[in-house]
């Protein structure tokens, strides 16, 4: 059998939750991101950072009081995809170098350091998503490896 087939041949998973846009609610998805990372075999890290970084910044930066975002886990073939859509679709994540002193703006630093790829793509207004890809390695056989 070849790569190819092989990655065709592989189940597609997916996970998704809604949660509030506060610091609790960017812990949870963490936590919950954990758990079912541990249920499909993967390993945690680094999609459990990804997931923090990601939740977090929904949390801070796409709040709006009332409206939840949504973490999304989908595994194709080899790759774990992290998808957190919020409704602050006119903020567009930007990295940006911090002052070295600062103690916070590295978040979009450490998911393009810590992805295969990452980006944005604009939802039903007003919604954004923001996503991350990291290659599956250390699953499990039924994953196609």
């Amino acid at each position: 059998m070849n790569q190819r087939s092989t990655e065709l041949d592989a189940p597609v998973r997916n996970f998704s939750v809604q949660l509030s846009p506060t610091p609790r609610g960017a812990r949870l998805a963490r936590l919950l991101a954990t758990e079912q990372l541990r249920s499909w075999g993967l390993p945690l890290d680094p999609a459990r950072q990804l997931v923090a970084e990601l939740a977090a910044n929904a949390a801070e930066h796409g709040r709006v009081p009332g409206r939840d975002f949504r973490l999304t886990l989908y595994v194709v073939g080899d790759f774990l995809r992290i998808e957190v859509t919020d409704t602050r679709g006119e903020r567009r994540p930007q990295p940006r170098t911090p002052e070295p002193d600062a103690e916070s703006g590295r978040g979009l630093l450490l998911v393009e350091a810590l992805a295969h790829r990452w980006g944005v793509v604009e939802g039903r207004f007003p919604r954004k998503t923001v996503w991350a890809e990291v290659r599956c390695e250390g699953q499990e056989p039924a994953f196609g490896t």
